[in-house]
């Protein structure tokens, strides 16, 4: 029997939605025993993903006006291609990492199952308007950090939950207020779900982020600067949502950081 950070693996590799999703929910410590120190090899690509959408380059993904149908539902395909990353992003740090504490393990997969909910309500939505998940081209600029970070936990968590993610909890209440103009109360509704999960997500990032700093006598701050430039990543810029990045463990010295530009 599978382990649960084998299970995480087996999950991530899943090419059918469906079979992703069932293998996501499936893991619990009660029926797939905790190894923290194994070390797990992959011999296959990853993550596993359907066939389409298709991936291109960022800088040619056009961007539509929300006020017709077709931009519409290109902006909700874009939040699932987010959410469907974000699924594949949670289980690849559970299989990939060993020797963490056994909460980290379990509150990825807490993140992983989320995701997979986010995903359901977004393409739900998004088949009530006729089109799928995979309509619409996408980009894998979230994926792709992920394996800029394959050999450091600290890079992974600083530039993934605490970059990229975090620019979630900045951009959701603008796409809410879209939304709201356009009078796509369903689509609000599910945003403000999103949103309220992802401040959880970002502090576990966060919580995690400046465990191993501690552990490391990393100063979290400076470290992250020094991530920032060793990675090629820019600095985030604002508008910050200062409330919620609080919320999600931000302290108030990293957010004056942020602000100075």
């Amino acid at each position: 029997m599978m382990n649960f950070r084998e299970q995480a693996l087996f999950a991530l590799q899943q090419t059918v939605i469906e079979d992703k999703i069932n293998a996501t929910n499936a893991i619990s410590l009660e029926n797939c025993p905790l190894d923290p120190s194994q070390s797990i090899t992959n011999t296959t690509a990853l993550p596993g993903r359907p066939d389409k959408p298709e991936l291109v380059d960022p800088r040619t993904v056009k961007v539509r006006a929300v006020g017709s149908e077709q931009g519409r539902a290109a902006l909700l395909h874009a939040i699932a291609h987010i959410e469907f990353n974000a699924i594949n992003l949670a289980l690849d740090i559970i299989w990939r990492f060993p020797n963490m504490p056994e909460q980290f393990y379990t509150d990825w997969l807490r993140v992983a199952k989320e995701e997979c909910y986010h995903f359901g309500l977004v393409r739900t939505h998004l088949q009530s308007m006729g089109y799928d998940y995979g309509d619409f081209v996408a980009h894998s600029g979230l994926w792709d950090m992920s394996e800029k970070t394959t050999e450091d936990l600290i890079a992974r968590l600083a530039l993934v939950p605490r970059t990229l993610e975090a620019r979630g909890l900045d951009v959701n209440p603008g796409m809410q207020e879209k939304f709201t103009q356009i009078g796509d109360n369903k689509a609000v509704e599910i945003l403000s779900i999103i949103l309220r999960d992802e401040v959880g997500h970002v502090e576990i990032g966060n919580r995690w982020y400046k465990y191993l700093c501690q552990q490391h006598q990393l100063d979290p701050v400076k470290h992250y600067a020094h991530l920032l430039v060793s990675y090629g990543t820019s600095k985030p810029r604002g508008p910050f949502n200062v409330a919620d990045r609080m919320k999600a463990g931000f302290s108030q010295e990293e957010i004056d950081w942020l602000q100075a530009g």
